[in-house]
């Protein structure tokens, strides 16, 4: 054996001496562009790696491979008699009985080590190269990061790794389409540098091959260009994909192809061809599985498609089949929904339901992550949001800075009341904020308090360190100062409206307050007119617009009107040509325009800055009464009226409204 691998050693050596001289041939490996790789006097290119190319060069002399090129035939330069030498039949037969079969040894090895220990025992045949690179890729799949790194090092380091891509690049015309897929998308996951001549082989080969792929190597090649980066090949691939998909969609049978194949074509798609791919794809809801069902709603988010039909039929699925989904897969689908601007408020609930009655198999960084993307789509998971608060009241000490300052976040952005655990879960949190003051910088302690101030909490031991003057000064110095004077201004106006009892009154210095002129923005045309219509009947009342409080908050408009015991008594009052206090006798309400985004997705519950400003003005006697955009569109002037009657005088609202105009309204 050993001599007959010399002998084949040598005869290629001298092969490939007769064409280059070494000094050429390597700084041709090194520099060749892969174009130009088909013209006769550059007839090699580096398999995968620059920083091995000499070693390679002085271990593995290996013949002339030609580069794909339209009428080359690939296989000139492959011998397949060459990889065993010849054997008499019985011997040939004896050691089929005495040893396995190549693919059961393939299949107990558990590294890419392994399988190249393996091929360097046994040459193996076209097929099972695809094989062995198949299955080097499998074993990682189930290492850790530290592992798999660990054993991709010594991948690239073992000797027979080369040999097996020059036999992988020299049999990839004679392997089935679906082998040259794997083989390519096996190599892109291993870390196979794109540029390599031996990737750039299999990616024109599958040019080539495109037309003749079917439904499954298409799906596996889509898998393989999804992963890679921008490339002359890699684009042709896509532009071909694109065609052969258009040109097949009606047959697609397969729900997983379907989707791969919509991934890979992506955001950079022809709307006309993404509406053909929605309506494939409603057709084949009846056959979703559920992990189906969860890669769709990822697919259209890469896509950057929406169809509500599709996401619908998909959140339902998954809704009916919740329990029992891992996390990375529900986190997945949190985060796509929230690239869609996509919220289903069963399917969010369902999620916040499941994972608060599984608490125990969740880490703590696993519910914060759920509790941020639950904040970033505006939607508050109130079983969530309990059963975290009692996790926190049970054992406040194991949230670290980081932990803290995001359960701080998502708790006073979504205004979660609750109710008579509140002041146990703020004063944890109190606690926990106290142990980091000595090492926490001086950023975090604004963000914190701001937090803190925003759910109406106050400790005393952060709010005087943060007004020092040695940390307001560090604070100075740092970028985003208008992010930092938003903050403190919220926290001075808390300061003065709430007046929390502190051992020693404290006031935020003027000079990091920044520019405290407030903006006066317009009032929405269509709420005042119909402000003014209603009021224009109503005795005793008085329209004021535009009205800024506390030098801080704008209130579109200020109704003040008699109270309800109070009515009669000025009526009274002024029949006998006496007047009525507005002081003694009046109610304010302040008339509040904000948008849907102020709200808790789903619900009427104010949240973050608005739900402050509302706690903000009922100390400084306002009762609130909010309007949103939804409010005022698409009802008659009459219903909307009716609306703001309902909430301005309830005692005169009319109870011959239309139920379903009300319902409207909110809808």
């Amino acid at each position: 054996m050993s001599v007959w691998v010399s002998e084949v050693v040598m005869r290629r050596g001298l092969r490939f001496c007769s064409r280059r001289s070494l000094w050429q041939q390597r700084n041709f490996l090194l520099s060749a562009p892969i174009k130009d790789s088909c013209s006769p006097g550059k007839q090699f290119f580096h398999l995968w790696s620059s920083r091995q190319s000499q070693t390679w060069l002085s271990r593995s002399p290996v013949s002339s491979v030609r580069f794909y090129s339209q009428g080359a035939n690939h296989g000139d330069d492959l011998e397949y008699g060459e990889h065993l030498p010849s054997q008499p039949a019985d011997s040939a037969s004896a050691e089929r009985e005495r040893k396995p079969p190549f693919l059961e040894l393939l299949e107990s090895c558990g590294s890419p080590s392994d399988v190249l220990d393996l091929t360097g025992k046994y040459s193996p045949t076209a097929r099972q190269v695809s094989h062995c690179l198949t299955h080097m890729w499998a074993t990682t799949k189930k290492m850790t990061d530290e592992q798999r790194r660990y054993e991709l090092q010594l991948m690239f380091e073992h000797p027979a790794f080369d040999q097996l891509l020059q036999r992988a690049m020299k049999t990839v015309v004679h392997i089935r389409n679906e082998d040259v897929t794997y083989s390519l998308l096996s190599m892109v996951n291993l870390g196979v540098p794109q540029r390599s001549r031996v990737v750039q082989t299999f990616l024109r080969t599958c040019q080539e091959k495109l037309n003749d792929f079917d439904e499954k190597s298409l799906s596996i090649l889509a898998s393989s260009l999804e992963q890679m980066e921008d490339g002359a090949n890699v684009r042709a691939l896509k532009e071909g994909m694109r065609l052969v998909v258009e040109a097949r969609l009606p047959g697609i049978k397969n729900v997983m192809a379907l989707q791969t194949m919509m991934r890979l074509l992506g955001k950079d798609a022809p709307k006309d061809l993404k509406w053909k791919l929605e309506k494939k794809a409603l057709s084949m809801t009846d056959h979703f599985s559920l992990p189906n069902a969860q890669y769709m709603i990822s697919t259209m988010a890469t896509m950057g498609f929406f169809s509500k039909p599709l996401l619908d039929v998909c959140s339902k699925k998954i809704t009916e089949n919740i329990h029992g989904i891992p996390f990375n897969r529900l986190f997945k689908l949190l985060q796509s929904c929230r690239e869609l601007l996509y919220r289903d408020v069963h399917l969010l609930t369902s999620i916040s339901d499941y994972v608060a009655s599984s608490l125990d198999i969740w880490t703590n960084k696993q519910l914060l992550l759920f509790l941020s993307v639950f904040e970033n789509l505006v939607f508050c998971p109130a079983a969530l949001m309990d059963a975290y608060a009692d996790k926190v009241i049970a054992n406040p000490d194991v949230l670290t800075l980081k932990d803290l300052l995001c359960v701080l976040k998502v708790y006073s952005s979504l205004s979660y009341d609750l109710q008579d655990r509140r002041q146990q879960f703020l004063d944890s949190l109190s606690h926990v904020l106290s142990s980091y003051l000595p090492k926490i910088a001086a950023f975090e302690l604004l963000k914190a308090i701001y937090c803190l101030c925003l759910l109406g909490h106050f400790p005393y031991a952060p709010l005087e360190q943060l007004l020092q003057s040695s940390v307001l000064e560090k604070l100075a110095g740092l970028k985003f100062p208008k992010s930092q004077e938003r903050m403190f201004q919220m926290v001075d106006v808390c300061l003065r409206v709430d007046r929390p009892p502190l051992p020693q009154p404290l006031t935020v210095p003027a000079s990091v307050l920044g520019d405290t002129t407030p903006s006066t923005p317009s009032v929405n045309p269509r709420l005042l007119l119909d402000l003014q219509s209603l009021l224009e009947d109503q005795a005793h009342t008085m329209l004021q617009e535009g009205v800024m409080v506390e030098n801080f908050y704008f209130i579109d408009a200020a109704v003040t009107k008699p109270t309800p015991n109070q009515t009669s008594v000025c009526e009274a009052s002024i029949g006998g040509g006496e007047g009525c206090s507005p002081a003694e006798s009046s109610e304010r309400i302040a008339v509040i325009y904000a948008p849907q985004t102020r709200f808790c997705y789903g619900t009427s519950n104010p949240r973050g800055p608005l739900a402050v400003k509302i706690r903000h003005l009922k100390i400084l006697g306002y009762n609130s009464v909010l309007v949103t955009e939804q409010d005022l569109q698409s009802v008659s002037k009459e219903t909307r009226i009716d609306f703001l009657r309902e909430r301005i005088f309830p005692q005169h609202h009319r109870p011959e409204t239309q139920p379903d105009e009300k319902e409207h309204l909110r809808s």
